[in-house]
């Protein structure tokens, strides 16, 4: 056969083709979402040379395999912990039902799998150098278990700050346990992870299935950053291990970000979070630590665990019932605006009832592609009332959340569908006037150094840039 001849390559093109069919069909019965499915078929089927190879990455794992082998070993890790009397916050819980700022929450109480407590400290954590500080100081002066997880570890400075740390706490006889996505630190080399071996640290690395295939299957990242020593605090937020989160990639810095220290019985739910994440990597329990007292009094806390094996969409739920439960304020900071239809329509209702609307979003994409989607997205809030800004100095990479006067949520999720349905996610929602005077007063100091978008940024648009991110858009479900 003549190779070269455009017969042949005719009958390659015919058999790609073939095979994107096919691959459509796939997608309309795995897809978790209509949009997702129509996304991955029109592109499969028109240029499936493209798409094909993406697809078999990202898109083609069998959603609901996947659901049922998650569900059952959370079902065994929780009956593995069920003689550790894990649930003695009684006291707590009671005081959280009796809060009327909390009841404004009205589904929280059903969509959440962990209770909302009382009796918690918490405080903010701005930007990476007050994070690590903080992080650090905690492991070293840990005396029985050091729980850590992260989406991202790279083997530069602070993450060798962090491996120097953990192996001095093992070396003292600490429990320490370390948790990693084979995803995000796909660069984190063998020689990291094996010098922590050596010193005693207990690592994993955490892959939605075992196997040579499954290496190359992304989705359902796990997204949390997660940090607890001695089951007495607890830290997340949306910090990764990694320099440029200290603002050392000039590309992107200064790096704007936040984290989120806490102290009191919530604790016990962060543990329990990580707890489920290791059992699914190890198929063994972690220490599980409770500490003999709490704090006499404190904020309202409800630690939000949220993932693909939930019995509903948690994290897109959570963002609907934040933003309908508002009746003076909404504000949003979040890297990534790819909302979908539902939680777009709870925006635009917000500012009909006359809610202020705030979404805060990055100038200076890290991922080209998303920032266009975003883009678009962002015009369309601005044309329907919703006030969006885009932060000047550097990357923006917080995740938070505020709602009226006393509730604020900080965490790992951000406002797109792989945070909404597909990666495991983890934010904290604190119930607090004067903690949410302190998130206030954070964003208005971020407001003042962004520039809001107007009618007429989207007008003056030139029409390549509105077709790139059109075609953005209709690849937005997927991204």
């Amino acid at each position: 056969m003549d190779y070269h001849s455009p017969l042949f390559f005719g009958y390659v093109l015919g058999f790609i083709h073939l095979l994107g069919f096919g691959a459509a069909i796939h997608a309309l019965f795995n897809v978790r979402t209509s949009q997702g499915a129509i996304a991955w078929g029109m592109s499969l089927l028109f240029v499936p040379y493209l798409t094909l190879i993406p697809y078999l990455i990202f898109g083609s794992s069998s959603f609901e395999a996947y659901i049922r082998a998650r569900r059952q070993a959370n079902r065994e890790m929780h009956t593995a912990i069920a003689d550790l009397n894990w649930r003695p916050w009684v006291e707590e819980a009671i005081a959280a039902k009796a809060s009327a700022s909390y009841g404004a929450l009205r589904a929280m109480r059903k969509l959440g799998r962990m209770p909302c407590l009382a009796n918690n400290k918490v405080g903010l954590l701005v930007n990476g150098e007050a994070t690590f500080n903080e992080i650090l100081s905690a492991i070293r002066a840990a005396r029985k278990v050091v729980l850590v997880q992260f989406f991202i570890i790279h083997d530069d400075l602070i993450g060798r700050r962090l491996q120097a740390c953990l192996m001095e706490k093992a070396a003292e006889g600490v429990d320490v346990y370390v948790l990693y996505d084979r995803v995000g630190s796909h660069a984190l080399p063998q020689s990291y992870t094996g010098a922590l071996e050596r010193a005693g640290v207990h690592v994993k690395a955490f892959a939605t299935r075992k196997g040579l295939i499954n290496r190359f299957q992304v989705n359902f990242r796990n997204h949390r950053k997660i940090v607890v020593v001695d089951g007495e605090k607890g830290f997340i937020g949306g910090h990764n291990v990694g320099d440029e989160y200290l603002g050392d990639d000039p590309r992107l810095s200064p790096w704007r970000d936040t984290h989120i220290w806490i102290v009191g019985p919530v604790v016990a739910n962060l543990q329990e979070s990580f707890a489920e994440d290791w059992y699914w990597a190890a198929r063994k329990l972690p220490p599980l630590l409770l500490p003999e007292e709490y704090p006499d009094d404190g904020v309202l806390c409800q630690l939000l665990a949220t993932g693909p094996a939930d019995p509903n969409e948690t994290c897109a739920l959570f963002f609907l019932e934040a933003i309908h439960s508002a009746q003076q304020r909404v504000w949003i900071t979040s890297p990534y605006f790819i909302p979908d239809e539902a939680v777009l329509a709870a925006l635009r209702l917000a500012v009909l009832r006359g809610v202020e609307v705030r979404i805060l979003l990055p100038s200076r994409p890290d991922h080209k592609i998303v920032y266009a989607a975003s883009s678009l997205y962002a015009f369309e809030a601005v044309r329907a009332g919703v006030r969006v800004f885009r932060y000047t100095p550097g990357f923006l990479h917080q995740k938070v959340v505020l709602v009226d006067s006393a509730i604020s949520a900080i965490g790992s999720a951000n406002m797109d569908n792989r945070s909404f349905r597909l990666n495991f996610e983890v934010m904290l929602l604190t119930v607090d006037e004067a903690f949410a005077q302190d998130v206030e007063a954070m964003l208005e100091a971020d407001f003042a150094q962004a520039r809001e978008i107007t009618a007429q940024d989207s007008e003056s648009t030139h029409r390549l840039q509105r077709l790139g991110m059109r075609v953005a858009r209709l690849i937005s479900p997927i991204l």
